[in-house]
């Protein structure tokens, strides 16, 4: 029973650290990641009706670009 955990911890300490070192992006690699396909967001226009939602909700609005108050009136 004993060997069984030690091996289970081995194990589990080799699966956490196996990538830790993958390294850093080079710079070749930077255009790659700069490409509309690498976003989180797939539609910029309904990314942008969200963030008027959010701000709306929020009664607060900046750091997009865009003005205007809580009512959702900008």
């Amino acid at each position: 029973m004993r060997t069984q955990l030690l091996i289970a911890l081995a194990a589990g300490v080799t699966l956490l650290t196996g990538c830790s070192s993958l390294g850093q992006v080079q710079a070749w690699e930077k255009g790659q990641l700069a490409k509309p396909a690498m976003t989180f967001e797939a539609d910029p226009l309904d990314q942008r009706f969200m963030q008027h939602i959010y701000g709306s909700k929020e009664a607060a609005s900046g750091g997009y670009g865009v003005g205007g108050g809580g009512c959702g009136c900008n």
